[in-house]
C-alpha cells in the first residue's frame, strides 16, 4: 500500500513538473486572495518552476512581465484582481524526482481553512533543498493538487519529530508570522540530555552564530556575534546518566535547542552534529536511534477565529519506548 502511494505521488509530481516546460504562448492570470500582498517576484519564482531567479528578474527588467499592462519592479505586490502577464518561458525539462513516503501516513492534528497541522515524523525534511529532493511541504503539494496556497509557517529539523504547522491561506501565514516576530506563539519540546542535570528550571540567553563548515555543511555555535537566543529548560525527569527536559523557546533561531544544550555540557541523545559520537553509538544498540528531540506541544491564536489553540503530540514509540527502557534499569 505504501509503494502504490510513492508512485502515485511521484507519478503526479513528474506530470506537474512537465506540465512546467509546455508554457509556450503569452498568457494572463487574475490574482485572486491567496496572492494578495505576495510580491511579483517570489509569485513568478514559485509561478515558473525550475527556472532561473536571475531570468525571472531578467523578465521582470525587460517588461516582459507585466501588471494591468504595465512595467512593475521585482517588490510590486500584487492586489486583487490583477493582471498578470506571463511571457513564454523555456524551462528544462524537469528530472524525475522521487522521496520516500513515509511509513504511515501523515497524522493530521488539526485541519480547517486557514491551517494544517501535522506530526512530523522524523527522519523527514519539511522541504526539499541541500541534497534533499523534497519535503514534507512538497508531498503536501502533490497530495493535495486543489490546494491553491500550502506554505510552511515555521521548520522543524529532519531529525526532530512532531508538531509542524501549514498555512492554507496568506492571510493565515502573514498571521502567524506576526504571532511568531512577537512571540504570541507557544512552542514546548521534549528532549533527553546526557549527564546529571539537576536544576529544576533553567534558563539559557547565549547568542548563536550560524556558518558553513568546510565541507559546506551549515553550522551553529555560540557566539558573542551571533543572534540574541533565549530558551528556558525545566526537569521533567531525572535518571544517573540522563534527564528529561521541556524546552520553551523565546527565540526560534536555527537549532537553537541542541546548540544551546551542547553548550551547556548536556547534548541531546542521538545528536549527530552537537552530540557525543561514542555515547550516540551505545544508545543506538541499546535501540535508540534518531535524535531525542520532539516538538510536543502548539499554542496559538487561530488566525481567522481568533480563538486559543493549544495542541499537543505524543512522543513517538522509539522515544517512548526508550523511555520505558531507562525506567526499568534507572539510567
Amino acid at each position: 500500500m505504501v509503494c502504490a502511494r510513492a508512485s502515485v505521488l511521484n507519478l503526479q509530481f513528474n506530470i506537474l513538473s512537465k506540465l512546467s516546460t509546455l508554457r509556450k504562448e503569452v498568457s494572463q492570470v487574475e490574482i485572486g486572495e491567496e496572492e494578495v500582498q505576495q510580491r511579483i517576484d517570489n509569485f513568478l519564482v514559485r509561478t515558473f518552476k525550475g527556472v532561473p531567479k536571475s531570468h525571472v528578474y531578467r523578465l521582470l527588467r525587460t517588461g516582459q512581465v507585466r501588471v494591468n499592462s504595465g512595467r512593475i519592479d521585482a517588490d510590486y505586490r500584487l492586489q486583487l484582481g490583477d493582471m498578470v502577464r506571463l511571457p513564454p518561458v523555456r524551462t528544462a525539462q524537469a528530472s524525475v524526482t522521487t522521496w520516500d513516503a513515509p511509513a504511515d501516513p501523515l497524522a493530521v492534528v488539526l485541519e480547517d481553512e486557514a491551517l494544517l497541522v501535522v506530526d512530523k515524523p522524523a527522519g523527514l525534511a519539511v522541504h526539499g533543498g541541500s541534497g534533499i529532493s523534497s519535503g514534507i511541504i512538497e508531498q503536501l503539494r502533490a497530495q493535495r493538487p486543489q490546494a491553491r496556497f500550502l506554505e510552511l509557517v515555521h521548520r522543524l529539523d529532519r531529525d526532530t519529530s512532531g508538531l509542524l504547522m501549514v498555512a492554507k491561506k496568506r492571510s493565515a501565514l502573514t498571521e502567524m508570522h506576526r504571532q511568531l516576530r512577537e512571540g504570541e506563539i507557544e512552542k514546548r519540546y521534549l528532549a533527553l540530555v546526557l549527564g546529571p542535570w539537576r536544576n529544576a528550571r533553567q534558563r539559557v540567553k547565549a547568542p548563536l552564530l550560524r556558518y558553513l563548515t568546510q565541507e559546506g555543511e551549515r553550522r551553529v555555535s555560540v557566539d558573542a556575534q551571533g543572534q540574541s537566543a533565549d530558551t528556558l529548560f525545566l526537569l521533567q525527569k531525572a535518571w544517573p546518566q540522563f534527564a528529561l527536559l521541556e524546552a520553551q523557546l523565546g527565540t526560534g533561531r536555527t537549532h537553537q535547542i541542541r546548540v544551546h544544550l551542547s553548550h551547556l555540557g548536556f547534548p541531546i541523545a542521538g545528536d549527530s552534529k552537537y552530540g557525543h559520537a561514542n555515547r550516540n553509538k551505545a544508545l543506538n544498540k541499546r535501540g535508540l536511534h534518531r535524535m531525542f528531540l520532539h516538538a510536543a506541544k502548539l499554542s496559538f491564536t487561530h488566525p481567522i477565529k481568533k480563538e486559543k489553540i493549544h495542541l499537543g503530540a505524543p512522543l513517538p514509540k522509539e522515544l517512548a519506548d526508550f523511555l520505558s527502557l531507562l525506567e526499568q534499569d534507572d539510567g
